[in-house]
């Protein structure tokens, strides 16, 4: 018997996609608001996060493992066709180039920083919010979001600033923009999750489920 694809999954995971997607874009430009500055990725990349702790509450961690490998592999889709395209030589009358390779460029580091980051991060939210489901007995869902945000959040930037830009910005001020990314990304969760908790509760009621990671393997390599 064939599995129906759960339409509220599907959706949660083609937005899932589109985030990491537009972050990785949005990344490249700096924005500065109230005299904070930060990149434009701060705009959409903890919805990510958001969508991860939705999907581990309502379908758990296996199924929230499949959605972080998928996005893993579209984002990598997306800048290798970026990558291509900047090496592929430009029209003469084409004016854009220079802007062009700015936005799709990325530099190899900048590439395996952003990956690598995005993949401990986010299996760790999940880990994060499984594991404390079960210990919690299902209870106190705002509490899990928020820790299991500002663990994935504080591994992500922990591992991307460091390797994408150690020995290029001085240490103390790399540490201090990572501060500020954890902070501000779990405000961001803060601020919405009024939000995230109608909508869980809403996909639960539509769905009908509501899993438990009970004596289950965290194989992270796994499909």
């Amino acid at each position: 018997m064939k599995q129906q694809v759960s339409v509220s999954f599907m959706l949660l995971g083609i937005l899932f996609n589109v985030c990491l997607i537009a972050a990785n874009l949005l990344e490249t430009k700096v924005i500065q608001v109230f005299g904070i500055t930060m990149t434009a990725g701060l705009l959409v990349f903890p919805v990510s996060y958001i969508i991860n702790d939705c999907i581990a509450e309502v379908w758990g961690f296996k199924k929230a493992r499949l959605i972080i490998w998928t996005g893993f592999a579209m984002n990598f889709f997306v800048v290798i066709l970026g990558l291509i395209a900047v090496a592929l030589p430009a029209a003469p009358f084409w004016t854009g180039e220079e802007h062009f390779d700015f936005v799709f460029g990325m530099a190899p580091r900048i590439v395996a920083a952003s990956l690598t980051a995005f993949l401990v991060g986010s299996f760790l939210n999940a880990y994060v919010m499984s594991r404390m489901k079960v210990a919690c007995a299902g209870r106190h869902f705002s509490a899990r979001a928020i820790w299991s945000t500002v663990v994935g959040e504080t591994a992500d930037s922990l591992l991307f600033f460091p390797i994408a830009f150690g020995g290029i910005i001085a240490w103390n001020e790399l540490l201090v923009l990572m501060c500020i990314q954890i902070a501000l990304k779990s405000l961001y969760e803060v601020i919405i999750l009024p939000i995230t908790i109608r909508v869980v509760a809403a996909i639960k009621r539509f769905e009908g489920t509501d899993v438990y990671d009970e004596n289950i393997e965290y194989k992270f390599l796994s499909f």
